[in-house]
């Protein structure tokens, strides 16, 4: 009998997930929303954390710096934190490090960024890079803007942008100059983390690497682990990972944002679900001024 489209997909997310030899379970091995392991893949090690979309439980939001309301841009910053702190002060099952930003005094974060339903940065010039967001309903998309247009930031309940992307579609897709970028340490061999999705759009993964990496091993590495889409976060001395509350891969500068996911077992805030509410019924982000 012949395997269907949606069979064929399942089957390759399945055996990327055994071909990346998984060992020393960092959370028990009972039913999670939000799983964590290490393992290897093409000889790569990795931390890595799988996210159950479809789960109620489940919320991503992105925490920023000495717990700032916005995001650091050219207009205004909060400055950066240690890693440690703002692992303690989340108290979720999976922080990691976000997208890049600038090196100068304002440490101003790349692209528009939106949590719980709120614009933390935007500028409607902002035409670089690749996002990921997430719409009502948890359902993932990536975004090219100079491929596919800019992203409808204001559908989405979660979107943070970085790059360059790694997979379109099931295929390696890697045209970082075409997306903006030209600094030689993210086009070159480095430390890398990645965010992904298979095509079922059901699950995150969320993969720090631990041998530094072209970018086309980088993409190799995340459609062999069942990613249909995937794009590059900021690495090098910014990679950091906490699993429970357990700084795994402490980072070795510090940042200006972070990816925090929460799960049953580490419940959101109150305030976080209820956005999500909101969210759900019909109401958008309201685009700021200035940010």
């Amino acid at each position: 009998m012949a395997t269907s489209k949606i069979d064929r997909r399942s089957f390759l997310f399945l055996a990327g997930a055994f071909l990346a030899k998984s060992s020393s379970l960092i959370l028990p091995a009972t039913a999670q929303t939000v799983k964590v392991n290490k393992g290897e893949i093409n000889g790569i090690s990795f931390h890595r954390a799988i996210i159950d979309l479809t789960d109620p439980k489940t919320f991503i939001t992105i925490g920023l710096a000495n717990n700032a309301s916005v995001a650091n841009s050219t207009h205004r910053s909060y400055g950066d934190e240690d890693f440690s702190k703002m692992v303690a002060r989340h108290h979720a099952a999976v922080v990691a490090n976000g997208t890049f930003f600038a090196k100068s005094a304002k440490k101003a974060v790349m692209g528009n960024m939106v949590a719980a339903g709120r614009f933390l940065k935007y500028s409607q010039w902002e035409n670089y890079g690749t996002t990921l967001g997430l719409r009502a309903g948890n359902k993932p998309e990536m975004i090219t803007a100079r491929v596919e247009g800019k992203p409808k930031w204001k559908e989405h309940w979660f979107s943070i942008t970085c790059g360059p992307r790694l997979l379109r579609k099931g295929k390696i897709w890697l045209k970082p100059k075409l997306e903006g970028f030209k600094d030689p340490h993210v086009l070159g061999v480095a430390t890398r983390v990645a965010i992904g999705y298979p095509a079922s759009g059901e699950k995150l993964i969320l993969v720090n690497f631990s041998d530094r990496l072209t970018l086309e091993q980088e993409a190799r590495a995340m459609r062999a682990m069942g990613c249909y889409e995937a794009m590059n976060l900021d690495g090098g001395t910014s990679r950091g990972f906490a699993a429970h509350g357990n700084i795994i891969v402490p980072a070795q500068r510090p940042l200006t944002n972070v990816i925090v996911v929460y799960d049953a077992k580490h419940p959101a805030p109150t305030a976080l679900r209820q956005s999500w509410k909101k969210f759900q019924r019909g109401e958008r982000p309201v685009i700021p001024k200035r940010s």
